[in-house]
């Protein structure tokens, strides 16, 4: 009788949910529980088509293999190129890719006469924000792929726990089996949370950047030298300065970091080196996950993501992470004092507002910049030259005493660039790489032979 009257206060839900349900339990009856649990939740009322995209969504959550990476780059970059979509974006016109083509043939002369280093067959052009997005992701996935790792398995792990430490009898007995799979589910759940953040990150980023290397990541490597148009006229507008002034200096600057990062092999491997290691090592605050997660509902993605902003991460740099910081931001500040040197040279008498577009981009890069807002949000990590000027200051001290060639010499290998602490003492450093060592490796020898002698 008590068996009846259940079934008749859960009527039969509609087949595309009851097929769900079937195939997520092996195929068992539904239990009158789990019938009533979903009609409470309203889902006997959801439009079929709707519910037949949800259960396709959901099956594939279940059934999808493990893949080699736990970050989508696809779902990443089809999110970013939703964002520019959103904030507006376009193909460059015809007009800009010559104009740009023109502004770097211009700037590769310029820098002949004051640097040697330098890049084969350069070509400018101008790109949407959405190309930026397709050609750079890869780069921004590699740099992140360690981080979505360590927050996929702690949120994983800490979400798995919580429901594993369910009562036996919370739970309708047909879900009980689903535990088993709730692991990998969850794990794609969220590496698919993560690339939608790198995916808007990105996104915002490609809306701010106005050459392709800005950030001083190698981003776009040679032959390509990429100016974005829209940005540029941006920033144009905002000094008051007429475009082409501005593409033209923008343009000595890009063509110095892609001459730079393709003249100096070494560099590249380090700026990234520095990135993942950084990123690697980053410690995950479990108990605030777990904290966070625990009145949540766990499939509910954007639940997850609103809950855990500022919980991720724990707040002290392990000495590994310290020390990848430190690397970073020198090599960072290295990268644009030697870009803001070199590109001062280059146009010096060519245009009239270099120095304010120069301090604009400054303070443009000091003070933060879209780098720092798109990988703050993700690892917790500013791409920012803070020490841009002692940089500077450094190379144009080199250049006071040994000239362009003994400036570009501190590139020549990894073991003989900078450190931090040479940014704290330019003037040393200059004195100490410019002074010759002959009179030192002479008077070892002569030691060493006399000692020869005397036996």
């Amino acid at each position: 009788m008590t068996d009846h009257a259940d079934d008749d206060e859960t009527p039969d839900l509609p087949p595309e949910l009851e097929q769900m349900l079937r195939g997520l339990t092996g195929g068992a009856e539904l239990d009158p529980q789990m019938v009533a649990m979903m009609r409470n939740m309203g889902l006997d009322r959801i439009d079929p088509q709707m519910l037949q995209m949800v259960m396709s969504q959901v099956q594939a959550m279940f059934a999808a293999p493990p893949g080699d990476s736990t970050l989508d780059p696809a779902l990443a970059t089809d999110t970013a190129r939703k964002t520019v979509a959103a904030a507006g974006d376009a193909l460059a016109a015809e007009a800009d890719r010559r104009a740009a083509a023109e502004a770097v043939h211009v700037a590769n002369l310029w820098l002949d006469a004051v640097t040697d280093l330098t890049a084969p067959a350069l070509r400018g052009t101008a790109w949407s924000r959405a190309e930026w997005v397709e050609a750079t992701m890869p780069v921004w996935t590699d740099l992140v792929e360690p981080v979505a790792e360590g927050v996929t398995d702690a949120v994983t792990a800490a979400m798995t726990r919580q429901l594993s430490d369910l009562p036996e009898d919370a739970l309708p007995a047909g879900m009980a089996g689903m535990l088993d799979q709730a692991g990998p589910m969850l794990r794609r759940m969220h590496g698919s949370m993560f690339a939608l953040q790198l995916g808007q990150g990105v996104g915002t980023l490609a809306g701010e950047v106005v050459t392709g290397c800005e950030v001083s990541l190698p981003l776009v490597p040679a032959p390509d030298v990429v100016i974005m148009p829209q940005a540029l006229r941006e920033l144009a507008d905002g000094l008051e300065v007429d475009e082409p002034q501005a593409r033209l200096y923008l343009a000595v600057r890009e063509v110095a970091r892609v001459r730079l990062f393709a003249d100096v092999p070494w560099l590249s491997a380090g700026l990234r080196a520095a990135v993942r290691d950084y990123a690697g090592d980053i410690t995950i605050d479990t108990d605030g996950i777990e904290e966070a997660v625990r009145s949540i509902d766990p499939s509910d993605p954007q639940a997850v993501q609103e809950a855990l902003q500022g919980r991720l991460f724990n707040p002290q740099h392990s000495p590994a992470q310290q020390a990848a910081l430190g690397r970073l931001e020198t090599l960072l500040a290295l990268v644009e004092g030697w870009v803001d040197v070199v590109t001062e040279r280059a146009v010096a008498g060519h245009l009239p507002a270099a120095d304010a577009l120069g301090e604009a981009v400054r303070r443009r890069r000091a003070s933060g910049g879209p780098a720092e807002k798109a990988f703050g949000s993700l690892v917790g990590l500013e791409l920012r030259p803070r020490r841009l000027r002692d940089a500077a200051n450094l190379f144009r001290a080199l250049e006071d005493r040994a000239g362009a060639e003994g400036r570009d010499a501190a590139w020549r290998h990894p073991d003989l660039a900078p450190s931090s602490a040479d940014l704290d003492d330019p003037l040393g450093y200059a004195e100490r790489s410019t002074t010759p060592a002959t009179d030192d490796l002479d008077a070892e020898l002569d030691a060493l032979l006399r000692g020869e002698g005397d036996r």
